[in-house]
C-alpha cells in the first residue's frame, strides 16, 4: 500500500508516540484521543479492515488478540479497559488499515 498512514508508521517513516512493538504489530498513542488512555494496535501487514481479512491472517489476528491485554496492563488497565474496531465507512473507520482502539480510564 502506497500512500497507507499506518504502513508508513509501521515501517518508521511516520513518526508515532510508540507504546509496545514486535515483529508483527505496533501500538501507539492516538493523536485526537477519546479518552484519558487512548493507544492504536494495527498489524504491520497491510489488511484493509475487518472485512478484508483472509484464512492465512488467523495467527496474525490471534497475536493480536493476545498483545491487547498485555498492553492493557503495561497501561496500568488491570481494572478494565474497552477494545474498539471500527469497520468501512459507515463503521466509522477513517483510515483504511485494520486497527484497533484501546480506551481506558473513559470519562
Amino acid at each position: 500500500m502506497t500512500d497507507c498512514l499506518f504502513c508508513a508508521i509501521a515501517k518508521g517513516e511516520k513518526p508515532c508516540d510508540k507504546v509496545y512493538e514486535d515483529e508483527h504489530c505496533i501500538a501507539f498513542k492516538d493523536i485526537f484521543p477519546k479518552a484519558q488512555v487512548h493507544v492504536l494496535l494495527i498489524p504491520k501487514k497491510h489488511i484493509k479492515s475487518l472485512l478484508e481479512l483472509e484464512a492465512e491472517d488467523h495467527h496474525l489476528m490471534g497475536h493480536l488478540s493476545l498483545c491487547i491485554p498485555k498492553i492493557a496492563k503495561d497501561l496500568g488497565l488491570e481494572e478494565g479497559f474497552k477494545i474498539q474496531v471500527n469497520t468501512g465507512v459507515k463503521g466509522g473507520q477513517e483510515i483504511d488499515h485494520l486497527h484497533y482502539h484501546i480506551l481506558g480510564n473513559i470519562n
